[in-house]
């Protein structure tokens, strides 16, 4: 009996330790990217931060671009927030960026895309938005060149993926 119980105790030590566990998703490459018509929507702004790591290169000179979305399809894009001239998304720094798009429920989608010859690590992302909470997305490895790269969390990632 005392084994039993002492072998059930250990079962359920084990579930806590494992249902305790946060856990942190990989970004991961994006199939195909659309726009989608809720671009041209009603106007929210959003104030983005982009914290580079330290790991990166001095600076880039890379185009980087940006897409974010809510699990009902809702996405905002900007084109190009590189500017190397105003030393944007160099290594240990910090960039913000405002951006105007479609008003969006909550952030559970973001990617980014790069292309060029330096290569670039961000560490993370952080959207703020009028009618959403903070949503941060923790990178910190290299975006591969020429494919949109990130996360889609949006219930199982399949509402927004479509729409992205």
């Amino acid at each position: 009996m005392i084994k039993v119980l002492a072998f059930l105790l250990h079962l359920a030590f084990i579930f806590t330790l494992s249902q305790s566990r946060s856990i942190n998703p990989l970004p991961q490459p994006l199939v195909s990217f659309k726009i989608n018509e809720t671009q041209d929507a009603r106007s929210c702004s959003y104030s983005v931060s982009i914290t580079t790591s330290c790991s990166s290169p001095r600076y880039t000179r890379d185009c980087i671009s940006l897409a974010f979305g809510d699990a009902y399809g809702n996405q905002v894009y900007a084109p190009r927030l590189d500017d190397p001239s105003s030393r944007t998304f160099e290594r240990c720094s910090t960039d913000t960026f405002e951006i105007n798009g479609p008003c969006t429920y909550q952030i559970c989608s973001l990617y980014l895309y790069r292309s060029g010859y330096d290569g670039w690590k961000p560490d993370t992302v952080t959207v703020y938005g009028y009618y959403t909470r903070a949503a941060t997305f923790r990178y910190n490895t290299f975006i591969p060149n020429g494919v949109w790269y990130g996360f889609n969390l949006c219930q199982g990632g399949s509402a927004s993926a479509a729409a992205m």
